[in-house]
């Protein structure tokens, strides 16, 4: 079933690990040791089934160039110096030139533009648009754009270096002093210095700052007591919108915002609105962790933002039984007045890997969590490629350490993306793995198949049942959802053991949704088994739970049988 209304669900591809069919996997290896993935990795093959899992979004990470270690002079592209660049890769987020793709992703570097521009149209074809990253608080130490177009100036080339703050410098200064940090910086040399990514406003940024960035100014003068100076407007906030609008032009469909809360919300209100007068469609995802500053953004321009301190702490805190399951509720009320707005996720780049051990050991275990954030609103989803096969990030890369995380630092090769999609390569997986895979296939495309999942209203059933028999308030959550006269209960046991249990549906509900009290005949949609139950106010659905599980029941309050589309789940399956 196809709608006009369908979620938003991301898919994030880390573009240089993923398809990365090089095994050598030497610890700190160079590019010609380890390889990289390419765009061209990413065929109609790849996207036909990416979409197949219910993705309407690919968020390429690291598409646009950035530090790196590795020498491409020979394509005249400006060698970075190794002491300000992490690792041999470098971090994608230290942004070498805002115009540019990143050279390690080209099959033909000389052609790097157009194959990302094929890229885009392959995924537009497929049925999905495309992400970027943008990072507007910061850029490598050594930017200089060689791609920028004519007419453009360059990030700080007008600046007043003798300056610590100017309205119209690009950057922040320490005049008369150089770089010199904490460690050995190996022979760079920047004077005067300039301050770093991290709000560090002196020339000795430690080992654990963002030594590698310099700061961008948009006329916050941070060491002036944190006075603005937005009239005129600052030469760093046309820079970057006309950023926006090269990239929008190429077909870009959205923009992940690295560190948005770095940035002026008077700078997002201004950008969103340039970008949206010349591309209604394009969205802003923001990456906010500061729950005070949510609505101040969402006010600014931004579509959506990241729930990482509210919701995704909360569900790993159940998921690793270190929080009740009960505590969800808590985070789901802080943000319901902007609840369509919150992105979930288990996983990113940022985040360590839910098999990991510095996580829960298991990708199954998370697979309540997975159903609570797809299923309990109709707010977006995002999906970190390897998730779906659990992949563990247990590997001791390079820079990156065994961290949990799969490395935005190295050049690397994630055993379960090696094979990710590719035609034939399905048993490169366990059973395992491909039943985890199934399993989220499934989950994503019920959220978006089932009306009531995809616009229903949500009515969350814990206030009522700590009391009822076999149900735990610490590993047991449940809800209803509704649309029309379709009705799910959705039940999750976050326990390592099976539970039998019984759910009450409270008077209110009946209420809140206009039920009736009748006799129905309900569909579990994972099993297809069905049964008939007498829906009574306050009465109980007696369930029956797996370890990890996910029970889904739908019903129809008007009896129409022929309603109930069964999603048989066990069939062997992979997508």
């Amino acid at each position: 079933m196809e709608s006009t209304s369908k979620r938003l669900f991301i898919y994030q591809v880390f573009t240089r690990t993923f398809g990365n069919k090089n095994l050598t996997r030497k610890k700190g290896g160079t590019y010609d040791e380890n390889g990289a993935g390419k765009m061209n990795d990413i065929n109609a093959q790849v996207l036909r089934q990416v979409r197949g899992l219910g993705i309407t979004h690919i968020w390429y990470t690291g598409v646009v160039r950035h530090a790196t270690a590795t020498d491409y002079t020979a394509y005249a592209i400006p060698r970075q110096h190794p002491s300000v660049v992490k690792g041999r890769a470098g971090s994608p987020y230290a942004i070498a030139d805002y115009y540019d793709i990143d050279p390690d992703l080209a099959e033909d570097v000389a052609r790097r533009m157009e194959e990302f521009r094929a890229l885009v149209r392959r995924t537009h074809e497929a049925g999905l648009k495309v992400i970027i990253d943008f990072v507007p608080n910061h850029v490598a130490r050594e930017y200089r754009s060689i791609c920028k177009p004519q007419g453009v100036r360059d990030l700080g080339q007008d600046d007043d270096t003798s300056k610590h703050f100017d309205p119209q410098n690009n950057f922040y200064y320490c005049p008369g002093a150089s770089l010199e940090p904490a460690f050995d910086l190996e022979d760079y040399e920047e004077r005067p210095a300039r301050c770093t990514g991290n709000d560090c406003f002196h020339p000795y940024p430690g080992v654990n700052d963002w030594y590698e960035t310099v700061k961008l100014n948009y006329g916050v003068d941070y060491t002036g007591g944190g006075s603005h100076h937005f009239d005129p407007i600052p030469s760093t906030w046309t820079k970057m919108v006309d950023i926006l609008l090269f990239w929008a032009a190429e077909g870009v469909d959205g923009f992940r915002c690295d560190m948005a809360e770095m940035v002026p919300t008077a700078f997002w209100s201004y950008a969103s609105q340039k970008l949206k007068a010349a591309h209604p469609e394009a969205i802003l995802i923001g990456e906010v962790y500061n729950p005070a500053l949510y609505r101040a953004y969402i006010a600014s321009g931004f579509d959506y933002l990241y729930d990482k301190v509210g919701m995704y702490d909360c569900l790993r805190g159940v998921v690793c039984q270190q929080r009740a399951a009960s505590e969800i509720t808590a985070q789901w009320q802080a943000t319901d007045d902007i609840r369509d707005r919150m992105l979930y996720f288990l996983e990113n780049h940022d985040e360590q890997r839910i098999a990991s051990d510095f996580f829960c050991g298991s990708a199954m275990k998370a697979i309540p969590a997975a159903a609570m954030s797809l299923f309990f609103q109709k707010n977006p989803f995002m999906l970190y490629s390897g998730q779906e096969f659990g992949e563990k990030g247990m590997d001791k890369e390079g820079f990156s350490g065994r961290d949990g995380r799969t490395t935005i630092f190295d050049y690397w090769s994630p055993e379960t993306l090696t094979h990710a999609y590719q035609e034939g390569e399905e048993e490169a997986y366990t059973a395992e793995q491909k039943y985890l895979a199934a399993t989220y296939r499934q989950l994503l495309r019920l959220a978006n198949e089932e009306k009531a999942l995809r616009e229903g209203d949500t009515f969350d059933l814990m206030y009522v049942n700590p009391g009822s028999e076999g149900f735990d308030p610490r590993t047991n959550f449940a809800f209803l959802r509704k649309k029309d006269n379709e009705v799910m209960l959705v039940v999750l046991n976050f326990a390592q053991e099976a539970r039998q249990l019984q759910v009450c549906i409270p008077g209110h509900a009946f209420d809140f949704f206009q039920i009736t009290e009748e006799e129905v005949l309900v569909t579990e949609l994972f099993s297809g088994g069905k049964k008939k139950v007498e829906l009574k106010r306050g009465g109980v659905f007696p369930i029956l739970m797996d370890a990890n599980g996910v029970r889904i029941y739908k019903f129809n309050v008007k009896m129409e049988e022929s309603d109930i589309i069964l999603n048989e789940h066990h069939k062997e399956e992979f997508p």
